[in-house]
């Protein structure tokens, strides 16, 4: 998420991040959507000169919040975004956050799991494994949260470490059908 700049006074409201490594705070667009996104695995890696679908060019790696919410996500049960404030964006009186929580349920997803803050790589891999372990055990998606986070808090009591993490929306257990347990194929698919 991008700090709120003011547009320069000539501009007609048109907003472009940029390339990766230019100062994207340099001219932040006005728009919430526009400044919160997600930048996809392999953005940095070198774009093979022949033509390979699987690549990711520079201009493709990077996708906001405004085109997150025009995706069709009905159906999603549960989306987590496990990185540095995922949940951050600008608060606008009587409508909410507008940054990626607001994109991925607008896009129709039940659950979003977020950060507060930047998060320890290390204890965020072992929060999340102990939040799989309780949805997977039936657990509801916002009670597998708070379980997982109580689990954490016993070796690492400081805050920081297990609570930087919040879930808005549905708080059920995932539905998972019975022929997908872990291990198998497509286990994670609508999750």
């Amino acid at each position: 998420f991008l700090e709120d700049a003011p547009p320069p006074p000539d501009s007609r409201a048109v907003a472009s991040f940029g390339s990766l490594g230019e100062d994207a705070l340099a001219s932040s667009p006005a728009d919430p959507l526009l400044r919160s996104g997600l930048v996809l695995a392999g953005a940095s890696a070198p774009v093979p000169s022949g033509d390979s679908a699987m690549a990711v060019a520079p201009d493709n790696a990077l996708v906001t919040a405004l085109e997150l919410a025009g995706l069709d996500l009905w159906g999603t049960q549960l989306v987590v975004l496990s990185a540095c404030d995922t949940g951050r964006g600008d608060v606008k009186l009587g409508q909410g956050v507008y940054g990626l929580r607001r994109a991925f349920l607008v896009a129709g997803a039940e659950t979003v799991v977020m950060s507060l803050w930047k998060v320890n790589d290390e204890t965020t891999s072992t929060l999340m494994e102990a939040y799989y372990r309780q949805l997977l055990a039936g657990q509801g998606r916002t009670a597998a949260l708070r379980e997982a986070m109580r689990e954490l808090r016993r070796t690492l009591p400081h805050p920081y470490y297990w609570a930087p993490f919040i879930a808005m929306g549905r708080e059920g257990p995932l539905r998972l059908s019975a022929s997908r347990g872990p291990g198998r194929a497509g286990a994670h698919q609508g999750m």
